[in-house]
């Protein structure tokens, strides 16, 4: 039997607040600087990031008032600037000034035009490392120290010794600070976990699918494990859940295989011409297939499958969490979610559909997270940020555990 249910919208207590803070009593000035002037901040054509985008429609364009944006690429910043100042949010964007360091942007943004809230998009390989030209975060974090910080996943592409130091940093700050996962506050996720603490249920086994569409990854440097570390630590989302609904790994014991790109499956037929691949050496060229599983340091099963095999635009993902008579299977989190729910006592089969942007609602959550600590308030009202630093850097240090395993087991056998 299956009944199909939409969750409540709007302003309803289940629902995500999307109207501008300004709307909510509030109509100082909320002052943002933007690290990175690239497509997670700005939007691309490949995926649904654009956090400028969310900013805009949580704050209004009167009340959003970006300080500045920090890049090497002045090219890039002023065709951006262009872009802004000549749409509805204009007034957003007016006193924007581009910095080519965050320490020009430091001596620059001073007398009440300091930042409340900081976005950190820049390459992975540029921070959560300690070592000079690997450590944005912490020169953002020192000049900056009293603003909040929002760090884009994943947390670096250095060691995740290094990681954990950065986030010992981040945790000393009075200020907020926290990741990108964003999928956390997807509304089909935060029912998922409502229905384990209704039911008083323990998670036993997490199943976590992700078979990408590759044909239009056009980006080198994804393809090259040298460089963005690969998909599986690159992704990293349903790693998070996984560690999100089953709290943390036994990272001993961890097992994966592969399918690499020199085995005879490896071959990929549509491999976009822009990306070079036989550049690229052989033992640096990026799984096909990877299927990892693991043990939760509480007992737990979990599990993730990963793909680069579809092609088209569309990805198939599929996250599914059991517990003792709870059945949550999850499709597609990433554009249209579904639930299926299974209850305690029952066989009856829930459907439940979301019109969601779990983008907004992380921005929405920092966002809150700034104005309550603006107002000397511990922690906002809502969900609040849902994954801090050295939270991340946890699943940073799983998704290179698969990783490492399904690599070793690549090895000859003596």
């Amino acid at each position: 039997m299956s009944v199909s249910l939409h969750p409540p919208s709007g302003n309803s207590p289940g629902a995500q607040a999307s109207v501008p803070l300004s709307a909510l009593g509030d109509n100082r000035p909320f002052k943002v600087l933007f690290i990175g002037a690239g497509s997670v901040l700005f939007g691309s054509t490949e995926g649904g990031w654009n956090h400028s985008l969310r900013l805009e429609q949580r704050l209004g364009p009167s009340r959003l008032q970006v300080v500045g944006i920090v890049d090497i690429a002045e090219e890039r910043v002023q065709a951006i600037l262009a872009q802004k100042q000549a749409s509805f949010v204009a007034p957003a964007y007016a006193s924007t000034l581009h910095f080519r360091s965050v320490q020009e942007a430091a001596a620059q943004l001073t007398g009440g035009r300091e930042p409340d809230l900081i976005f950190n998009g820049t390459p992975p390989a540029l921070r959560g490392q300690t070592t000079p030209g690997a450590d944005l975060d912490l020169q953002t974090l020192t000049c900056f120290p009293h603003s909040v910080h929002f760090v884009e996943k994943p947390v670096s592409t250095g060691t995740a010794k290094e990681a954990t130091l950065v986030g010992q940093h981040f945790s000393k700050s009075n200020a907020p600070s926290g990741v990108g996962y964003f999928l956390r506050y997807s509304k089909a996720v935060q029912m998922m976990k409502k229905i384990l603490e209704e039911s008083n249920s323990k998670v036993m086994l997490i199943m976590a699918r992700y078979i990408m569409a590759y044909e239009f990854s056009r980006k080198q440097a994804w393809w090259d494990k040298a460089k963005d570390c690969g998909p599986i630590v690159e992704q990293a989302h349903f790693c998070d859940l996984a560690r999100y609904f089953g709290g943390e790994v036994d990272l001993a014991t961890v097992s994966a295989h592969a399918v690499e790109a020199h085995e005879g499956l490896g071959k990929l037929s549509l491999i976009h011409e822009s990306v070079r691949e036989y550049e690229i050496p052989m033992d640096q060229r990026i799984p096909r297939v990877t299927s990892a599983t693991w043990k939760f340091k509480n007992g737990a099963v979990g599990s993730l499958t990963h793909g680069v095999i579809l092609h088209g635009n569309q990805f198939s993902t599929e996250l599914i969490v059991y517990a003792d008579g709870v059945e949550l299977r999850l499709n597609d989190p990433y554009r249209h979610p579904t639930l299926h729910v299974r209850r305690p006592g029952s066989d009856t089969e829930e459907v439940h559909t979301f019109e969601d942007d779990a983008f907004l609602g992380e921005i929405s959550a920092f966002c809150d997270a700034t104005e309550a600590y603006r107002r000397g308030e511990e922690a906002p009202s809502g969900l609040g940020i849902l994954s801090s630093y050295e939270d991340a850097v946890r699943t940073y240090e799983l998704t290179w555990a698969i990783r490492e395993a399904s690599e070793r087991s690549q090895e000859p056998k003596v």
